[in-house]
Order: structure tokens, then C-alpha cells, then sequence
């Protein structure tokens, strides 16, 4: 910064400090300021920005955003950031995000108010996405250095990094390459810088190596200067990329100090449909599946459907106790005893086996011969469409024959002694719920007999429906992601052939959706159906779902029985994305496993907690070792704090939350004659005094921006890439899954077909054309 920046930066502090900062920290020799915890989102339209503040939102976190680009957005002053609220000084946020280290103009009073309460409030600052320069305690990167694309890079947090902010990782930081013909990062690698102002220094927390040199150079850095302290990121990225989601956690906690309102977990949970039933089977001949509406006018029902033997119960059972990973299983009693009477036994050894090891898995109510439970199906053309009465109105499936569904199910676990969860369903094909753009409303008749049998949760396909919404006044969603390991393919090679027709365009053999779909993609070329599963479907699919379970997401995703019969192809996926999981991370951060109650609740106190601080009605603030939360009645606050942290009681203290990622964290509501959540910190997390600010310090505190932009955002960042074909959660891609999303229409098939009755046997038999039997081409 020249003199003369520097004479008007001191200027503008001393104006500052005479006007605002200088009143607000009067009591600093004595008395801690209150913090809010809140954080400040300076927004200047980019990705890095954009994905702090989406972690942000997903924790739960309260911030403001302020868009540089907003003609009428506020001036950020002395009065906008701190106050004197009850005699007390009061810093409004609690940490700042910015763009880079100074976004504004030459001589800013913004960026020097910035800088003036950041010194004074003991508040941190991150630098979203900047390059190396020594503005930010580093060398331009150069000799050694690298500017450049980042596709691939191995990185890893240092020492300080592991035993600071992003304690809860292993170490490996990979960086992303989906596109070998995109780039997709880009960043700057450069050391600090050998001779730094006095009490200034620079903490390198990611680094990676230097091409060409035995250097490394850092990647995310702590640089603590005049009194201030930096998170200095020196590469870009989106909010879905891996680089970011497994560094995310620390950057919150990290410009927080470890003490925020929120908190982050790692869910991932794995729902079984259709077990004790068998499925229909995919056709690699007729390219589509038998017994479903895919296929065309008379196609014989599927002749050899998939189903569990006693072996593959027992192998299961071994495989969850050899990956401490625990399944959900969604059952329908109708189908075992429908595969006794077409086997005239009056024992089922698959069920026996099972029901022997209940108490291994989680078990969820899926109806009892799994019928559809929305409109009535008229299923004469092809996509099916909703019958009419007489008066051009749907026809609904009744209010009995959806009762008697669940009861029934239940009824048949407790007459065999199967523990089920009472307040958990799951209806086949996620029916009754709207299914667009047949049905744009949920069957009238679903909610009453849901409250009637006691079902406060019911799963719906996320592909259709991503968020929790209530079905009448007693039952919520639990939204479950679709994996693209499907319900009609028992063996290697008819997944990989039913990939093929879904993902690979007309021209080279396939059904050509994935060109139809402006938001899809097709494969270059089709799979190999020998080889194609495991060097191809089984690592996206895991890359996929490792994307869910690093995004503080709790939504399960559902499989089918048949992928846990034959070639068991459902194991290989799972066991890449909790292999590839517990390299990444330490462990004291291991995947949550919830089942699906326990996963709607979370999302219902989500909803409240989120809608509550939309609506400001949260206020929560930190004063020396004390934080204090507000929240509307019946609001539970959700928090991390440092480990040591209790609730203080009106007499005494309580536990507060569970350790997870070297802090705690949870829910937690006011105890006995109490409005408000107390919580006192360990005292090692007591912040320091706040300095006594002069003009001088703030001054320094404002580095001269840069000549010219120099950082570069690549395409592959801005839009983020697809990790292959089948990824929709990087777009509004709909799902292509077999029986979510989009249907994809089987060889041969045309609008206007008169297709086959689409019910089917439970057992895998043929069912004549009006039984009311469940779908064994379910999903």
C-alpha cells in the first residue's frame, strides 16, 4: 500500500474509532463484548462465496448476505457491524466471508471499518478465493510456485491443519477431475513469505506439491497480521466439488472458532425395498423389463424373477458385521406367503433366516403385497395415465385397501415375531404421494389411512420430491435418493445392459433418453456389459453418493432385494463409498447411520430451527464463556460448541450434545424454568480481551487490492461438471433411475400401446388382469 492509501486509511480509521469502535469498546479493559452469532457473507456473485454460504445454510448457521453488486445494499460502517446494546458492546457478527482480502476500491472505508472491527472484536476473516500474493503473507507463485489448473491434485492438510480446523480428516484432500476435457479447479501454490511484519505470520493448513520442485505450497493458510487473523484460500471452487465439501466443516468452524449455532454430521443410510418379495427381471434381449409398462403389448410376465435365498440372508448378515454398516430392510409379509402358495410349502427359509437375525437391521412397514395405492392405473397406453369416472374425475384407490395394506403388514409381522417400527412406511413405488405428471396431487384417500395406522413418516422419491413436506396433518416425508444399482437387475450383466439403454444414445444401440434429456448426458460409448459394472457403474455410483453423504445430508437412499441376491451386486457400491469414506476421514468423525424415523425428526427440527431464523425469531450471542440462544417456543437450537461445553440449568448443569468431528454438537431446548439455551464453554475457549484499536492498526490491517484481477474461475467451476451420466444433483437433471424420475420407455414401446396389466405376482408369478396383487416389478 503506497503512503498516501495508507494516510487516507488512517484517516478514515480515526474517523471510525472517534465515531463508533471507540464508544462501542469502552468497557473492553474490563468486560468481555457480546459476539452474535451471526455471520457476515460479503458476496461478490462468485462459486467460492456462494459455496461457504451454502454450507451456511445447511448447517444452519445464521448470516447476512451483503451483494457488492446491490445498488442498494448497505454501506458497511462502524454502525452496521458493532453497537452498544444494555451498556455492553455488542460485535454483530461473529466472523466475515469475503471475496478475497479486499474486494473494494483503493482507500475503502468499508474495507478499513472492516478491518478496524475485525481487529477489535477478536472476529475472523476468510478469504473465499484470492491469489498469492503478499498481501496475504505469501510469494507470488513463482520460483517456486504454480498457477493452473488443479484437475486431480492430491492434496493434504499439514500438521497445523490436522491439529486445527480440519482435524476430523485423515489427511488426503483430492481434488476432482469428472471431465478430462474440462477443467474443472484452478488455484495458485505458493510458500509464505520468509520475512514477515513483527507478530505476523503465516500457517499453511492444505498445501500440495509444487510440480517441478520439492516444494509445496499452500492451498488454505491461516495469516495473522495487525491483530487480525485470515483463512487465505488460494484456489476455486463450487459448493459440490470434494475439495470443498471435505474442507467445508473446518472453514466454519475454523472462522467461528469453533462456537456457532448449526452443526454438520455425515449421513448415509441404505434402505433394502421389496424384501421377501421377488422382482422382475430385466431383459437384455428385449430390452426392457417383463411385468412392467415398459415393455411392449403382449410380453410374457417375467418368468425367473429375482429373489433372496436363505444363503444370501446369511451373507448379509456376515457382510454388515465385517463393515460395521447397518441396512434398512422394507418388507411385505404378502410375499413370502404368496411364495410359499406357489410353491406349495408351508415354510419360507429366506424369511426364517432373516427374522432369526431381525435384530441386525432396521425394519420398515412396505405395504403387504406392495399394490399401487395412487389413482387407479389405466395401463392400456403407454406411459400410463390415471382412470376417470363418468364425470371426467380421477379414480382413486380407496381408503380400505390402503388401511388394510399397512395393517395388514403389521399384522403379518406380529403374528411371525418381527420387531417393526410403528411410525415408519414406506408404500410401493412410493404411491399414493403425487406422481407428475399423472397424479398432481396425493391420493385423497393416503393421509386419513396414515394417521389411521399410526404412520408419522412415509418415504418419498427425492428424485420427485427433494424436500420434506406433510401428507394431512399427522405424517411427514422422508424424501430417499434412488440408486443406480437397479430393482430389475439381479446379476452384473443386466445392470450394465439396463445402463446401457438408459445412458447411450440411439446411434450406438441405446434407448437415446440421454439425448432427449437437455440435461443429461450419454455415454461415449456403451459399456462393457462383462466388465462394465465394476470399471465403471460401481465407482460413479459411489462418487455419487459419497457427494450425499458429504453434504450434511441425511436423506437415505433406497436399493432393492434382488441387488442382494445373485451376483449381489448392491455390496461392491457400498463397500467403495464406506472404503473411500473411512480413508478420508478420522475417526472420530464416522458416517451417521440413522434409521427413518430417526431421519425424519432430524429434518422436522431442520424445518422448524431453519424457518425460526428465516423469520429472525432466533437470537443467539456469546459473552466471555457463556452463550445464549432464543429461539420461539417449542424450537429446539441446533449447535457446535467446544468439547467440554454444559448446559447450565436454572440449578446446575447438563451434558449438551454428542461428540462428532473433535467438537459437540446437536439439539438442545431450554431446561426447567427456562425461555432461553444457556451454554457455558470450557474455559480454554474463553475469546481474548479486545484490543485497544489506534488508528495505526487498522490502517495497516487494509492492503492495497490488487492491480488486476488476476484470479481466473474455469468453466468446470462455475458450472459444475456431472460426475458421469447418471449425476442430477449437479443440475436439475431428473433421475432416469428405473421407477423414479423419468420413465424410460422399453424397446419397441410407443405412446398409445396397449400395454400389459403392470401389477404381477408378489412372488414373481403372473397375476390375472384386475387382482389388486403387489407390483414384483416394484420399485
Amino acid at each position: 500500500m503506497g503512503r498516501a492509501t495508507r494516510r487516507v486509511a488512517a484517516c478514515a480509521a480515526a474517523v471510525l474509532l472517534a465515531g463508533g469502535l471507540q464508544t462501542t469498546l469502552a468497557h473492553a479493559d474490563t468486560t468481555p463484548p457480546r459476539i452474535d452469532l451471526a455471520v457476515l457473507v460479503i458476496d461478490d456473485g462468485g462459486p467460492a462465496v456462494a459455496s461457504i454460504a451454502a454450507e451456511l445454510k445447511s448447517q444452519g448457521t445464521p448470516y447476512t448476505v451483503v451483494k457488492l453488486s446491490d445498488t442498494g445494499r448497505p454501506v458497511i460502517n462502524a454502525a452496521f457491524l458493532s453497537d452498544t446494546l444494555n451498556g455492553l458492546p455488542r460485535g454483530k457478527f461473529q466472523g466475515i466471508v469475503m471475496p478475497n482480502e479486499n474486494p473494494f476500491p483503493a482507500g475503502s472505508a468499508e474495507m478499513t471499518a472492516i478491518a478496524t472491527y475485525e481487529a477489535a472484536f477478536n472476529v475472523r476473516q476468510i478469504d473465499a478465493y484470492t491469489w498469492a500474493n503478499p498481501a496475504v503473507g505469501l510469494n507470488y507463485a513463482a520460483n517456486p510456485g504454480y498457477v493452473g489448473t488443479l484437475d486431480g491434485t492430491q492434496a493434504s492438510t499439514t500438521a497445523a491443519g490436522t491439529s486445527g480446523p480440519f482435524g476430523y480428516l485423515k489427511g488426503s484432500v483430492p481434488f476432482e477431475d469428472n471431465d478430462p476435457n474440462v477443467s474443472e479447479s484452478y488455484g495458485y501454490l505458493a510458500t509464505p513469505l520468509a520475512s514477515l511484519p513483527a507478530g505476523a505470520s503465516f500457517t499453511p493448513l492444505v498445501d500440495a506439491a509444487i510440480p517441478n520442485s520439492t516444494s509445496r505450497g499452500s492451498l488454505v493458510g491461516e495469516y495473522t497480521h495487525d491483530g487480525r487473523k485470515e483463512l487465505v484460500v488460494t484456489f476455486v471452487y463450487n459448493q459440490y466439488q470434494q475439495q470443498f465439501r471435505l474442507l467445508a466443516r473446518g472453514m466454519v468452524d475454523w472462522i467461528t472458532q469453533g462456537v456457532h449455532l448449526g452443526y454438520d454430521r455425515n449421513y448415509f443410510a441404505t434402505h433394502v425395498d421389496d424384501v421377501f418379495l421377488a422382482d422382475d427381471r430385466w431383459s437384455t434381449t428385449l430390452k426392457c423389463t417383463p411385468g412392467d409398462v415398459t415393455c411392449p403389448p403382449g410380453t410374457p410376465g417375467t418368468s425367473n424373477p429375482i429373489r433372496m435365498t436363505q444363503a444370501d440372508a446369511q451373507f448379509l448378515k456376515q457382510w454388515q458385521t465385517t463393515n460395521n454398516f447397518t441396512l434398512d430392510m422394507v418388507f411385505n409379509g404378502g410375499g413370502s406367503e404368496d411364495w410359499k402358495t406357489d410353491h406349495q410349502v408351508t415354510v419360507d427359509p429366506t424369511v426364517n433366516q432373516m427374522i432369526a437375525d431381525q435384530t441386525s437391521y432396521r425394519w420398515v412397514n412396505h405395504t403387504y403385497t406392495h399394490p399401487y395405492l395412487g389413482c387407479v392405473q389405466d395401463v392400456t397406453v403407454v406411459p400410463w395415465r390415471c382412470s376417470k369416472d363418468a364425470s371426467g374425475n380421477t379414480v382413486w384407490v380407496d381408503y380400505n385397501t390402503i388401511y388394510s395394506q399397512i395393517k395388514n403388514n403389521f399384522d403379518w409381522a406380529t403374528r411371525n415375531g418381527l420387531n417393526v417400527d410403528p411410525q415408519a412406511l414406506v408404500t410401493g413405488e412410493h404411491s399414493g404421494l403425487l406422481t407428475a405428471p399423472q397424479e398432481t396431487s396425493d391420493n385423497p384417500n393416503l393421509a386419513p389411512a396414515l394417521a389411521a395406522n399410526g404412520i408419522k413418516f412415509t418415504g418419498s422419491d427425492a428424485s420427485r420430491e427433494p424436500a420434506q413436506r406433510a401428507v394431512g396433518s399427522s405424517t411427514l416425508t422422508v424424501p430417499r435418493y434412488p440408486m443406480n444399482v437397479f430393482y430389475n437387475a439381479g446379476t452384473a450383466v443386466e445392470e450394465a445392459d439396463e445402463y446401457n439403454w438408459i445412458y447411450t444414445s440411439k446411434a450406438n444401440g441405446g434407448s437415446g433418453v440421454c439425448e432427449n434429456n437437455p440435461n443429461s448426458t450419454c455415454l461415449p460409448q456403451p459399456l462393457n456389459t462383462t466388465t462394465g459394472y465394476q470399471s465403471y457403474i460401481v465407482p460413479l455410483e459411489a462418487r455419487i453418493d459419497l457427494g450425499h453423504v458429504l453434504s450434511n445430508d441425511p436423506r437415505p437412499h433406497f436399493v432393492h432385494q434382488s441387488n442382494l441376491s445373485e451376483d449381489r451386486i448392491l455390496y461392491p457400491v457400498l463397500e467403495k463409498i464406506l472404503g473411500t469414506y473411512r480413508s478420508l476421514y478420522a475417526d472420530n468423525t464416522p458416517i451417521v447411520n440413522l434409521g427413518e424415523r430417526a431421519i425424519g425428526q432430524e429434518f422436522q427440527k431442520r424445518g422448524a430451527w431453519n424457518a425460526a431464523v428465516a423469520a429472525g425469531q432466533v437470537t443467539g450471542y456469546r459473552i466471555g464463556n457463556t452463550v445464549t440462544v432464543n429461539a420461539p417456543s417449542g424450537v429446539q437450537v441446533q449447535a457446535t460448541m467446544p468439547t467440554g461445553t454444559a448446559q447450565q440449568l436454572v440449578i446446575g448443569t447438563a451434558a449438551f450434545g454428542s461428540a462428532y468431528a473433535g467438537t459437540l454438537s446437536g439439539w438442545v431446548a431450554p431446561g426447567p424454568l427456562q425461555t432461553s439455551v444457556t451454554l457455558q464453554l470450557p474455559s480454554a475457549a474463553a475469546p481474548a480481551a479486545p484490543a485497544k484499536v489506534a488508528p495505526s492498526v487498522a490502517a495497516k490491517s487494509v492492503p492495497a487490492p490488487a492491480p488486476a484481477d488476476k484470479k481466473v474461475v474455469p468453466q468446470g467451476v462455475a458450472t459444475p461438471v456431472p460426475v458421469g451420466p447418471s449425476d442430477t444433483a449437479r443440475g436439475a437433471t431428473p433421475s432416469l433411475v428405473p421407477g423414479s424420475g423419468t420413465p424410460v420407455p422399453g424397446k419397441g414401446v410407443a405412446k398409445g400401446d396397449d400395454a400389459r396389466d403392470a401389477r404381477g405376482k408378489a412372488s414373481g408369478g403372473t397375476a390375472p388382469r384386475g387382482t389388486t396383487t403387489g407390483h414384483s416389478g416394484n420399485r
